[in-house]
């Protein structure tokens, strides 16, 4: 291990490569472009480019592509070799400039929500200069944005990067009016923790749901699931030990953060989270992240699953967000210091959170939704679909002394004492952790849990970022015209409080209590998808988006429509292979059982007349009213996907497929269910959740 250091961001293009590689005037014009958002001189980027080329072959790169993030939700690249022809039918390696700045793929091809027609076939890569190179593969992969011909995003890090200009605009405003002369720029970092569940490839591979889905779409219940409550944090079994390790060492290769690992709750689930970076590298980082998950889980004949919910019963994954905001200087805007009733700037950030979330609770839910998701939110492991905000006593206190203008009586700072003379004593956080909160304020910043685990969580960024760029639009507008500044903001502290203080919740987020309590103070309960996403395209948001300039209103109806189709997509690949496993192998299976069953009861009486059948009889009869209840099931199910099926449009068609199919699916998966755990084991046709989930030793 004492090679970390050397391993860590050894396939990176990163800045002490540059520095090296670079001559220094080039090196400067880009460190500033990296570091302030300059544009870049056209000028420079042949010498970057053949720098970066002439790095990537010593590294064994032999192409290179531009890596972007279609709204597909994964990563695409296309590959161009290094080789260019000379005489003699020779071949040298070049890269250009033109080839490092842009690149042309065809945007038709991907979701575009109806910004581009199948003949409308340009698009355009744009390299992110804020973002590492790096090398994957033999390949040199250039983080790039990807927009269409007429310039509109089509893909999730050109509007990241719009919203961190919008949060630094009007950032940058309030620390003026502080007096803050230092700063010269506010950046928004996060730290995503991510978890998934580890299986034996071998299984993986006789499951047609996992392999089409993500999900097991059947799978009775085990005698044993999470009852025990022993793997959390459990000594971590060496086939998974050996993985973790290879993923570290990939990971830090790749300039990745990776810090921490452990088991997770369920059996077969487990963690990694990575230190906070900024939010563009964060996001790229991410899904670096879980497409190196799956290539080193092949390796050790593991499959790594990344959906929400791939097993019934036992929790689901998601995605932590731990999102914070700091000036170029290192300032963190979100620490409250040692007296946070007289840190007055902390508390108008925190202000502007509370504003922005309670004001736009859509949109946060609409970030985090999906098909997958759904099965998640508010089952008891993960936050409900209500949006609130834990903030902890400490920091209620100090609002509520605001809110009514009396003195905040601050605690003194308490010590852990254990009661056993030979362990440290240790200060006591001010707050406890809620971990069913949405969205929840540990210490200098926030914990942003609703995200599915398979998410890019470049949407809850730029949720986070447009929305709390434009509380602080209006806080400042409200600042830079007052006549007493101190007054002003005191003022606007407290009737920001009073105002949305209905989004703070410091209790259960699982109880049934809080459901009631939330409708009573008014908050959103977008419990599906379908339910969520007509709030994308409202007037408001609309305009929200716009005047902070991170989506113009077709981009947004793209989107909207995008992930209208995708859940609706996503759920008829769900009944179609449910379809599929019934008619081919589950019904088959219990049929063969049913037929020795029956073969076992005659041979039985031949034997012995008056012998008792009764067990066989009973058998019989169960599953053969079940099988053919479950045919019958299946049967309407398939006819509810119909090709023929029309619609006036795709909000019908997803509130269809919530409200129809998906409730078919489940009174199907509930028969198969009870047939299989009636089936003698020998002639079920895969893996159990028994075998899927404790398999790996």
């Amino acid at each position: 291990m004492g090679k970390v250091p050397e391993m860590f961001g050894s396939m990176v293009f990163n800045d002490s490569v540059m520095k090296e590689k670079l001559p220094k005037e080039t090196y400067k014009a880009l460190k500033k472009t990296r570091e302030e958002g300059k544009p870049l001189d056209p000028s420079v980027a042949n010498v970057v480019a053949n720098a970066m080329k002439e790095w990537a072959i010593e590294k064994g790169a032999t192409h290179f592509t531009h890596w972007f993030q279609p709204m597909t939700g994964i990563t695409a690249e296309k590959h161009d070799s290094f080789i260019y022809p000379v005489e003699n039918d020779r071949v040298i390696m070049e890269f250009s400039g033109k080839e490092l700045i842009k690149g042309e793929p065809d945007a038709s091809s991907f979701p575009s929500g109806g910004l581009r027609a199948t003949f409308e076939a340009r698009g355009y890569t744009a390299w992110d200069p804020t973002s590492n190179a790096f090398i994957k593969d033999g390949t040199l992969c250039i983080p790039t944005a990807f927009c269409s011909y007429g310039g509109e995003a089509l893909d999730k890090k050109t509007p990241l990067l719009r919203s961190m200009n919008a949060i630094n605009k009007q950032a940058m405003r309030i620390l003026r009016l502080f007096g803050n002369t230092d700063a010269n720029r506010v950046i928004t970092t996060v730290g995503s923790e991510q978890e998934y569940f580890l299986i034996d490839k071998a299984m993986y591979e006789k499951r047609k749901d996992l392999i089409y889905t993500g999900r097991t779409l059947f799978g009775a219940k085990p005698p044993k699931g999470q009852e025990l409550e022993d793997h959390y944090f459990g000594v971590i079994k060496p086939r998974v030990s050996a993985y973790m390790k290879e993923l570290d060492e990939e990971l830090w290769k790749l300039g990745i953060l990776a810090k921490t690992k452990h088991n997770e709750v369920a059996p077969s689930q487990h963690e990694l989270a990575p230190i906070f970076t900024t939010a563009n590298v964060a996001t790229d980082q991410n899904q670096l992240t879980m497409e190196i998950m799956k290539k080193v889980a092949t390796k050790h004949n593991l499959t790594c699953l990344l959906h929400e919910k791939p097993f019934a019963g036992v929790n689901g994954s998601g995605k932590h967000n731990n999102w914070s905001i700091s000036t170029d200087t290192g300032v963190n805007l979100l620490e409250p210091g040692d007296s946070p009733r007289e840190n007055a700037q902390f508390l108008l950030f925190l202000a502007a959170i509370i504003k922005a979330v309670d004001e736009h609770q859509d949109l946060l839910r609409i970030s985090v939704a999906s098909a997958g998701n759904d099965h998640r939110l508010g089952a008891n492991e993960a936050p409900p679909a209500i949006v609130s905000i834990f903030i902890g006593d400490e920091l209620m206190g100090v609002l509520k002394s605001i809110e009514d203008g009396t003195a905040y009586k601050q605690k003194d700072k308490a010590f852990m004492k254990i009661g056993v003379d030979v362990l440290p004593t240790f200060p006591k956080d001010s707050t406890d952790r809620n971990r069913t909160s949405p969205f929840a304020f540990t210490g200098n910043k926030f914990e942003f849990r609703m995200l599915g685990s398979t998410v890019s969580i470049a949407c809850p960024n730029i949720m986070l970022n447009t929305i709390i760029a434009d509380a602080l639009c209006d806080f400042a507008d409200e600042l830079e015209k007052a006549e007493d500044f101190n007054s002003t903001l005191t003022e606007l502290i407290r009737k920001t409080v009073k105002e949305h203080k209905r989004i703070i919740f410091n209790g259960n987020n699982y109880s049934d209590e809080w459901v009631e309590e939330a409708k009573r103070r008014g908050l959103l309960n977008l419990r599906s998808t379908a339910d969520a996403l007509p709030y994308y395209i409202s007037d408001a948001n609309v305009k929200l988006f716009e005047k902070q300039g991170v989506f113009s209103k077709t981009e947004i109806h793209s989107r909207y429509e995008i992930q209208l189709e995708n859940y609706c997509k996503q759920i008829h690949i769900e009944a179609l292979t449910m379809v599929d496993m019934v008619k081919k192998d589950i019904l088959p299976a219990a049929c063969s059982y049913m037929k020795d069953i029956s073969k076992e009861a005659i041979n039985k009486k031949q034997l012995c007349a008056d012998i008792c059948c009764e067990l066989e009889e009973t058998l019989l009869k169960k599953l053969s009213t079940l099988s053919a209840e479950l045919y019958k099931k299946t049967v309407v199910l398939k006819s509810s996907v119909e090709p023929e099926k029309e619609f006036k449009d795709v909000l019908e068609q997803a509130q269809y497929y919530r409200n129809t199919v998906f409730a078919r699916m489940e009174d199907a998966r509930a028969i198969a269910d009870e047939i299989e755990s009636l089936v003698g084991r020998k002639y079920w046709p895969y893996p159990t959740y028994g075998d899927l989930l404790f398999s790996v030793i």
